[in-house]
């Protein structure tokens, strides 16, 4: 008898985060999507995952929203934080010229 490593790509694993990933979207955070709710899992199981299917399905299906969104904020702080400045000039609005804003005007 093989072992099963229960994961986020474990079909029995993806059918539960379905169900759940359904209901919250219904609910909760309409603009949760499916990849949201897998990198939370993924990030929550880095180190070990569950052992047993029970252990999984239990994990999934306690998930927190709150929970959730706290790991997407600090994940958006974190992705922000390796990026320059330069890269925000579309929701800054105008030109970046060394760490200025040359707002060019009509």
């Amino acid at each position: 008898m093989s072992q099963s490593t229960f994961d986020v790509n474990h079909r029995l694993v993806e059918l539960t985060m379905v169900l759940k990933y359904k209901n919250y979207k219904k609910k909760i955070l309409p603009t949760l999507t499916y990849v949201n709710l897998e990198d939370y899992l993924n990030h929550l199981w880095r180190n070990k995952s569950p052992r047993t299917l029970n252990q999984a399905v239990d994990v999934v299906w306690n998930v927190a929203a709150n929970d959730v969104v706290r790991f997407l904020s600090t994940q958006a702080v974190i992705d922000a934080a390796k990026k320059n400045l330069e890269d925000f000039a579309d929701v800054i609005g105008g030109e970046l010229t060394y760490g200025k804003n040359t707002t060019k005007e009509k």
